[in-house]
């Protein structure tokens, strides 16, 4: 038995060791494996595992086990973070509640993964408020807001209200003749919400659901207008500000506001501009000075701190300047605090609408779910929402229409296009009884079906979470980075004070120690640092969902570029998973002799008699029909025909030794296939060669491992022989056969003793344990829920190739991640002793805070472009 388990109080790898030391002593436990980064411990035993006794003595050393099984996971979005330093900070500030074991923030889609054992959410909303945050929960009420027109008066909405409630299902209706609104909370399985809709048109009114996103496209594009118009107003106080610092040329400015005719109007409208930006990006200051009064500094912190000063700074100034000291003029520093405020909120915008884009893959997922369904009952067709849909509900499909949830065909079916979920471009067959899956295409016919699963349980659906789940889930690369984070914050500000106090001490220069102050500040980015690693996953895991590979984990994604050695099931995955007649050996016609053997194979279920069924039906052959056909246990079959007796079976039907194809029956038994011989009386009329046929693509794809430098390992139950022959055919150099089914998951561990990373690639019920011991589990999409729910990745499409294709992007994605990582740290580590004046201190340039913040936008920026390229991997 092998399971693992959350483990608290660990804090370093003596810790790691300890829990593994303590475990392995405790009776029946063969091996405990602790993962420090994740704080989970695999235990592997003989019998089941007695929780309480290893908790027991692990008390002692201060740890404890949590059985995951007990504890649950929900996701809940995030408002107010910015970077990286306040992803690290949402997560240490749940990690204190003793009910919580894990909680993961993914920066790039503003969301938190909870894992408890007690749910306590109002506890933890309050503590992330604190800090600057908002932690969002969902409203799971069945209500509808409709927007009604035609009301003109009370009896209006009386009468609205009064039938509404005579319908079956409604719980209670609140019309309101201001609004124009109807809120209506109701049963969803006794009524829809186009029903209601219905009564309220007969009652010669119109209706309508209220469309929340309409409200979210103008809040975005106030949100759009707003940052533009900073920029707009930025680019206005550059000019002004720098219109004297170029040197010996200056821009022109009106006489009103030149520095040295009127140096006052000069800073004043500096002043007006700076002062309306900050007040448009309150939002860095709001959340800031919050996010640092409780200890927990983030990149808002940082823009707040270093603008903030310099404002302040320069509003002393303009205050000097109109009590008559003009040379103030050359300390006001508004440009710096407004133009960087600007950059940095459009630096963020650009990374906004950068991260979109590598949500693509989850966004391309779900147009393929209709919005609409038609709803059949009592024989009238009505059009309903599709998060109205019961199980049970029988549904009319048109031809040209998707599939609106998944359900069994009831009467004559229709073709059926699947390609998006499975990549093949041929139509579908459905007939009564098959099964629809939602987002497919009716190509051809009507279609009556009857749902099998609600929305939210569809096979899209799981297709859609499983992605979601691995764009959530952190890769453990991801967490170097996010340790950085929690202290970067605070390590760059402690930076900056250190640089302004010794430039101040050796200049005596209070507005150029501000300058190095704020450069400082506004040039460190925890967000590229925060952004490598999870959009990177998320565009990797986006692309593999889009080539029909789904990935369940970040986890599972860089352990897979780490893999050396690959394990192949044979039958089902490396061949085709059923028998076929690959030869025929006989002096006689082939379809004679092949019409005889497919009569005496008629109605039996053999695999062989299939595999001889088969071939003579691909030959459109007209098999005769034999009267009585008997069973001989432990040769075959055989009947009477035409006089004599026809048999067709394994070699004991030969009355006495023949040399007849002798040498063929030797060259087949070689390659591993099952000889079967057909007997005419004493006469071996033909001797067919039946084998599990090898996937046609299993030697490239062997092959393009091997140039990967992967060892590739077959591993089957058949005897040695016929596991060799087919591993010759493959390509395959090393074998494992005669294995049992309960004896794989020892087999993959085997190779794991002797330091090999190990993914094993299957489809059947019994891989299901070897595809957990390996490291990562490589299940084919046609295979058993089974081997799929216990696999780490899934291969929709059922092709060998996109194996090596996982294999390959997991790589690109690593890669990725560490070119992210790598300018993400050359970036940090280059600019911040700039901006501190280390080049100035040798005579070199003095960075200004406009440049530093152009450079600290344009960092993101381009780690999530690196990013985005993925988006290209072939």
């Amino acid at each position: 038995m092998r399971k693992t388990y959350h483990v608290d109080g660990m804090s370093c790898a003596s810790c790691a060791a300890a829990v593994e030391r303590i475990l392995k002593k405790q009776s029946d436990i063969e091996n405990a494996e602790v993962n420090l980064i994740l704080n989970e411990v695999t235990i592997t035993s003989h019998d089941a595992i007695d929780v309480q006794i290893c908790n027991t003595a692990l008390a002692k050393a201060g740890f404890s086990l949590i059985d995951q099984s007990t504890a649950k996971t929900e996701t809940y979005q995030i408002q107010g973070m910015s970077c990286a330093s306040c992803a690290a900070s949402i997560e240490r500030i749940l990690s204190k509640f003793d009910e919580i074991k894990q909680a993961s923030v993914n920066l790039v889609l503003n969301q938190v993964s909870i894992t408890f054992t007690e749910k306590n959410i109002e506890k933890w909303k309050q503590a992330i408020e604190k800090a600057g945050f908002e932690l969002i929960t969902q409203n799971n009420n069945d209500e509808v807001v409709l927007d009604i027109k035609g009301m003109s008066c009370a009896s209006c909405s009386s009468s609205i209200e009064r039938l509404l409630r005579k319908k079956e299902g409604i719980l209670s209706v609140d019309v309101n003749l201001i609004t124009n609104q109807a809120l209506i909370q109701f049963e969803k399985h006794k009524i829809k919400v186009s029903e209601m809709i219905q009564v309220i048109e007969k009652a010669g009114f119109q209706a309508h659901v209220h469309k929340e996103k309409e409200i979210n496209v103008e809040k975005k594009d106030r949100d759009s207008l707003r940052i533009y118009i900073t920029l707009l107003l930025a680019a206005i106080l550059l000019y002004i500000g720098m219109s004297h610092m170029l040197g010996g040329f200056e821009l022109p400015l009106p006489d009103i506001i030149y520095y040295q005719t009127h140096p006052f109007n000069f800073a004043f409208i500096q002043f007006i501009l700076a002062t309306a930006i900050l007040i448009l990006g309150n939002h860095f200051f709001t959340r800031g000075i919050k996010a640092l009064f409780h200890k927990a500094p983030n990149m808002d912190t940082l823009v707040a701190v270093g603008t903030g000063s310099a404002y302040l700074y320069s509003l002393v100034s303009m205050i000097q300047i109109l009590q008559g000291n003009s040379h103030a003029v050359h300390s006001l520093y508004f440009e710096s605090a407004g133009v960087v405020v600007a950059l940095v909120q459009f630096g963020k915008h650009l990374e906004s609408l950068s991260k979109k884009k590598s949500t693509g893959a989850i966004s391309a997922l779900l147009q393929l779910r209709p919005t609409k369904a038609t709803l059949l009952r009592d024989d009238k067709e009505i059009e309903i929402e599709i998060d109205e849909i019961n199980e049970g509900d029988m549904l009319v499909v048109k031809p040209g229409q998707h599939i609106p949830v998944d359900g069994i065909v009831i009467g004559t079916g229709a073709n059926v296009d699947e390609s998006m979920l499975t990549g093949e471009s041929m139509p579908v067959k459905k007939q009564e009884g098959d099964a629809l899956i939602q987002g497919t295409i009716d190509l051809d016919a009507k279609i009556l079906m009857k749902c099998s699963a609600t929305q939210e349980n569809t096979t899209l659906s799981k297709i859609i979470q499983m992605v979601e789940d691995a764009q959530g889930k952190k890769a453990p690369i991801a967490r170097i980075a996010d340790r950085i984070s929690l202290y970067f914050v605070p390590t760059v500000m402690l930076i900056a004070l250190v640089s302004a106090v010794f430039w101040y001490i050796a200049t005596k220069d209070f507005s150029f120690s501000l300058t190095i102050f704020v450069s400082v500040l506004v040039i460190a980015c925890p967000c590229a640092l925060g952004l490598a690693t999870p959009t990177a996953i998320m565009v990797g895991t986006g692309k593999a969902a889009q080539l029909g590979i789904f990935i369940k984990s970040g986890e599972a994604l860089e352990t897979a570029s780490h893999i050396d050695t690959i394990v192949f099931d044979k039958t089902g995955t490396l061949t085709i998973g059923q028998p076929v007649v690959t030869d025929i050996t006989s002096t006689h016609d082939e379809n004679y002799v092949l019409s005889l053997a497919a009569a005496l194979e008629q109605g039996s279920r053999h695999p062989l008699a299939k595999a001889i069924l088969d071939k003579a039906q691909q030959h459109q052959i007209q098999v005769p029909v034999l009267a009585t056909i008997e069973t001989i246990n432990g040769k075959g079959l055989q009947a009477k025909y035409q006089g004599k007796t026809l048999s067709i079976g394994n070699k004991t039907f030969l009355n006495e030794a023949t040399d007849r194809y002798l040498t063929q029956e030797e060259k087949y038994q070689k390659e591993g296939k099952t000889v079967v011989y057909l007997c005419y009386d004493d006469e071996l009329l033909a001797i067919f060669a039946i084998a599990d046929k090898l996937k046609d693509e299993a030697n490239d794809v062997v092959q393009q491992l091997k140039q990967q430098h992967i060892d590739v390992i077959m591993l089957t139950g058949d005897h040695n022989i016929t596991a060799q022959a087919i591993a010759k055919q493959a390509g395959i150099d090393h074998v494992i056969a005669q294995v049992l089914p309960d004896e794989k998951g020892n087999q993959i561990k085997k190779l794991q003793e002797q330091g090999k990373q190990v993914a094993m690639v299957g489809d059947g019920i019994n891989d299901a344990v070897a595809l957990t011991q390996s490291e990562v589990g490589i299940a084919i999409g046609s295979g058993s829920d089974v081997a799929v729910e216990s696999a780490d990745v899934v291969l929709m499409k059922d092709q060998l190739q996109d194996v090596a294709l996982a294999i390959r992007l997991s790589k690109a994605v690593i890669r990725n991640i560490h070119q992210n990582l790598f300018w993400a740290f050359f970036y940090n580590s280059l600019g911040i002793p700039v901006a501190a004046g280390l080049l100035h201190l040798f005579g070199g340039p003095l960075l200004s805070p406009v440049f530093a913040g152009a450079a600290m936008a344009l960092s993101s920026v381009c780690v999530v472009s690196n990013a985005l390229r993925l988006r290209n991997f072939k």
